[in-house]
């Protein structure tokens, strides 16, 4: 484990491969039986204590300290919060995306870890709105229907994928979809309307 320290606070770290795992904190109290170190300290020799009555080969060292290390659930709950976090991410991307193709017709881009990912409207005064996604580079599973089903303004079955761009074919690792967008939807993305 590491040492973490911030002011009073202390810390103790686990890195398990690429994630760092806060394990326990307190403050530093020097001295004092609620001092971090004093308590983490006892506890573990607490551990190994109970560990060596209920198995066979006792352990050498001075304390335990795994009940303290990240466990399956654990894993779980961090893969299920980082899953919650990419989709605020994306939605706010989208909606940030498509407020910005609406005012000027362009291309925008947003660059994520391993995609990346690109909207543009195309419309004239008296026809429909139409949206187009582009979604480039390594795309992991299920990340289209994400983005299809997130965008503003457009019926999640009325995507149709396309084989260029309004401006450009398309590039050999790119995708390509376009729907209609709800002219009011577009208006509320604009904020004229709420």
């Amino acid at each position: 484990m590491f040492k973490v320290k911030v002011q009073r606070w202390r810390g103790a770290v686990w890195a398990d491969a690429d994630l760092p795992w806060l394990v326990a904190a307190g403050k530093r109290e020097g001295g004092s039986g609620g001092d971090f170190y004093a308590r983490l300290e006892a506890a573990g020799r607490a551990a190994r204590a109970q560990y060596n009555g209920t198995h066979p080969q006792a352990l050498k060292t001075s304390t335990f300290t795994t009940h303290l290390l990240p466990t399956r659930n654990d894993h779980i709950r961090y893969r299920a919060e980082a899953g919650v976090r990419f989709i605020r991410r994306l939605r706010t991307t989208l909606r940030e995306l498509t407020r910005s193709t609406l005012r000027d017709g362009r291309e925008h881009t947003v660059d994520f870890d391993t995609f990346t990912l690109e909207l543009q409207v195309r419309a004239d005064d008296g026809h429909e709105t139409y949206l187009a996604v582009r979604i480039a580079g390594s795309v992991p599973p299920n990340l289209t229907t994400l983005v299809l089903h997130n965008v503003p303004g457009c019926e999640a079955e009325g995507w149709y994928p396309e084989y260029a761009l309004p401006e450009r074919e398309l590039l050999p690792a790119e995708q390509a979809w376009s729907n209609i967008m709800d002219p009011h939807a577009a208006a509320v993305v604009l904020g004229d309307v709420s």
